[in-house]
């Protein structure tokens, strides 16, 4: 495992050998048919009421871009972009890149994600979501860590068909020092 140290960047050569030598928790194809499930209840409970769709940039693109395809109902897209991590391994404080342009306020909103870890930046857009006024807030993330550090007891997605150890994980939109997003399944470096 080359040396990931979060304060200086990456080689071409690291990160190749991250992904050479990295354990593939969950296939491509696991990660399709979970999106599958996933779409299959978002249709079931929000088929009829014309909800927006909030992309939690960048590590909610991917799934978010996997998982509208597969929904056949009207729905509005927007994105919104928070974070703790800026190309680092471990989160830090929150910050604000850009706010939602679509107003949320007596609107069903659904917030798409990568990843709910400890669950810090999900709890403070779920505040923000209610602030503005919107009339039901869904949460859709592809993957759900499993351990007890969620930010928020007892917080949990309402739609999330895949779980993952407590592992360092990339792929699938989620990234190793602001690469391999583009992984086509889940997987953890070896050492993390």
């Amino acid at each position: 495992m080359p040396k990931l140290d979060p304060a200086h960047s990456a080689s071409r050569d690291d990160m190749r050998e991250v992904m050479d030598t990295a354990d593939c928790l969950i296939s491509h194809d696991e990660v399709e048919r979970a999106l599958d499930r996933m779409a299959e209840e978002i249709t079931r409970d929000l088929g009829d009421e014309l909800p927006v769709f909030y992309c939690v940039m960048n590590g909610g693109l991917i799934t978010t871009g996997h998982l509208l395809p597969r929904l056949g109902f009207p729905l509005e897209v927007d994105y919104l972009h928070a974070t703790r991590y800026r190309g680092k391994t471990r989160g830090g404080e929150l910050f604000w890149r850009v706010s939602p342009e679509i107003p949320m306020a007596g609107r069903h909103v659904v917030i798409v994600d990568d990843i709910l870890d400890e669950g810090a930046t999900l709890a403070a857009i779920l505040d923000y979501c209610r602030e503005a006024g919107a009339k039901s807030i869904s949460t859709a993330v592809l993957v759900d860590k499993n351990h007890d550090r969620k930010a928020v007891p007892g917080l949990k997605a309402d739609y999330c068909s895949l779980e993952v150890a407590d592992r360092y994980v990339f792929g699938f939109g989620m990234d190793i020092k602001g690469y391999w997003r583009n992984a086509p399944g889940i997987f953890a470096p070896k050492g993390m």
